[in-house]
């Protein structure tokens, strides 16, 4: 695996809506200049996401999409090996990939999105994470978890996912990349700051932030290294969602291990 990596999430919003074309090129010209390594990206139709990256990209397509072909896409300049997908549970395209890219495994978890749906979004993500646990067996790989969560960091299917309770008789610990880069900043990815989402279908909803880039946690620590995490695609806004971009890298020294002559 490269020792550094430039990570993507963003919900593109439905290419019909608030002049999808224009949004679309906006988005396409902004992923060629962030560079990014690996690209989560919800709300596209078959072929959007291809499109979107360009030429030379590898790119892996959820199966389950709505009646009228919206989905979720991974992308990566590398192979993809698509391990899973597992259902969501409430119907429709919500789901999460498995997919093995650069030795690594990247987790594309998408959960449905209504307000009152916490308990299908804890069920999706305890589901996720054993079926993550399973395909790392007693291998030792990063795992990076991204995408549109549709939840606070308050909520229960967060706090599982970044380890600050159980679930269903179950426990794991993924690092929040942007608490990591940002301290005590609230980061919304979802705000009525953003004129497409004051003129959506959820006008009263407050700032939340809903997107985000997870990292897999050993017993000692999370086995990347947050160097910088950033909202994209904030003006002009190219959908109700802002992007999270992070930059990973391979620490120097792997969690569980001394410096020399520390012991």
């Amino acid at each position: 695996m490269t020792t550094t990596l430039r990570v993507l999430t963003i919900n593109a919003l439905a290419p019909e809506y608030a002049d999808g074309p224009r949004r679309r090129a906006a988005l396409r010209e902004g992923l060629a200049r962030l560079r990014p390594d690996v690209v989560a990206v919800q709300e596209v139709r078959p072929g959007e996401a291809a499109d979107l990256v360009g030429a030379g990209w590898h790119v892996a397509e959820n199966v389950r999409r709505s009646p009228d072909g919206l989905g979720a896409a991974l992308a990566a300049r590398w192979p993809i090996e698509p391990l899973s997908e597992i259902d969501g549970g409430a119907g429709s395209w919500y789901a999460t990939m498995i997919a093995e890219v650069d030795g690594m495994l990247v987790v594309h978890h998408k959960p449905v999105w209504p307000y009152g749906a916490e308990r299908a979004r804890e069920r999706h993500a305890v589901a996720a994470a054993r079926a993550v646990e399973s395909a790392l067996g007693d291998a030792d790989r990063h795992v990076i978890l991204l995408g549109d969560l549709d939840a606070t960091p308050d909520a229960a299917s967060i706090r599982f996912l970044t380890g600050h309770q159980s679930l269903d008789g179950m426990s794991v610990c993924y690092q929040d990349a942007w608490p990591a880069a940002h301290p005590g900043a609230p980061g919304p990815t979802f705000t009525p700051d953003n004129p497409l989402v004051r003129s959506g279908d959820m006008p009263t909803a407050p700032a939340r932030r809903i997107d985000y880039i997870l990292i897999r946690c050993t017993a000692h620590g999370p086995t990347l290294q947050v160097t910088a995490c950033e909202r994209v695609f904030t003006t002009p806004p190219v959908s109700d969602h802002y992007g999270v971009l992070a930059d990973l890298r391979v620490p120097p020294r792997p969690p569980g291990t001394f410096a020399p002559g520390y012991a």
